[in-house]
């Protein structure tokens, strides 16, 4: 029987996790999982179960990763149907690594946002030009939040350019973090060097003929296999990086529909195995690693414990 079980509410999350603490365990679990099993790294693709009545998912997302002595499970669903609550939940349960008792229970929703901005900004670090000075954002929620925050840890970006489908939205990101709304997608990224997009379409928004030669996408939305944000041409024209070649051609769309060949994870760029190819369109279609959540979810804990000696 389990005698004890902490709690870790979303408050304490956003108190203790930085992101200049966790691009670096995000880039480190990029190596380890691109390096397992040598690394002591388990993790098997996300299980999800659909909810047909409110067009809704339940995803399941275990890992284990030996160096850290870590070992976790994050639960997530996904209920877009919802009105008086919101659309996405998570939270993951932790367990002692040594003997297998839970032993916390944290929320999951603020580490999924904030380690997929820390996961992007990890491929800008490493596939985009080290000049890169102007940013497009192409959605408002709290992924494009997260983003602008993680990547302005690896880039100096000096124009933001930002593009809603709801341009209230979009008035009001800029107010909070600044940059200039754009009334069309190829006006926010016409020469951007970095791209970012968060948005919730299942169809194509971005085209390759807006987009500048040598410009680093990071796509992040469209994470199931019927949905699409980036067009086919495009991905042809692109040298495509992902978290994982199993979740890419499984779970991504972007990569399915327009049939591409993932060239590289990006953990196998970080090793030194792949060239990370700066001086060409770039794309790293990021579909969340397990293993980042268990990092993430450590980096908490021992954040916490430091407080509390």
């Amino acid at each position: 029987m389990v005698e004890h079980i902490s709690i870790v509410p979303a408050s304490k999350v956003l108190e203790v996790l930085k992101y200049e603490d966790l691009i670096d365990i995000v880039e480190a679990s990029f190596k380890k999982f691109s390096s397992r099993p040598e690394s002591g790294v388990c993790q098997p693709t996300r299980s999800t179960i659909l909810v047909p009545p409110k067009k809704g998912y339940f995803g399941i997302m275990p890992g284990y990763s030996q160096q850290d002595e870590a070992m976790a499970v994050k639960l997530i669903t996904y209920f877009p149907m919802n009105t008086d609550v919101r659309t996405f939940h998570g939270c993951i349960l932790m367990f002692d690594a040594n003997t297998g008792i839970p032993k916390t229970i944290m929320d999951g929703e603020l580490i999924t946002t904030m380690r997929t901005g820390a996961a992007s900004a990890v491929a800008t670090k490493y596939l985009s030009p080290p000049n890169s000075t102007t940013l497009a954002i192409l959605g408002a929620g709290v992924q494009a939040r997260s983003h602008f925050h993680a990547l302005a840890q690896v880039r100096k970006f000096s124009k933001m350019r930002l593009w809603n489908w709801r341009r209230e939205r979009a008035d009001i990101l800029a107010a909070e973090i600044g940059g200039m709304v754009c009334e069309t997608v190829e006006e926010a990224v016409r020469d951007a060097d970095v791209i970012v997009t968060v948005t919730l379409s299942h169809t194509p928004v971005l085209k390759k003929d807006w987009v500048k030669h040598g410009a680093h996408i990071n796509a992040v939305g469209a994470c199931r296999a019927d949905r699409q944000e980036l067009e086919s041409d495009l991905m042809h024209h692109s040298v495509v990086y992902t978290d994982s070649y199993e979740g890419g051609y499984k779970e991504s769309g972007d990569i399915i529909l327009s049939k591409v060949e993932i060239y590289a994870e990006l953990g196998e760029v970080i090793l030194g195995k792949k060239e990370a190819h700066v001086d060409k369109t770039t794309v790293f279609k990021s579909l969340g690693l397990g293993i980042q959540d268990v990092v993430s979810a450590k980096l908490v804990m021992d954040k916490i414990e430091e407080q509390s000696t």
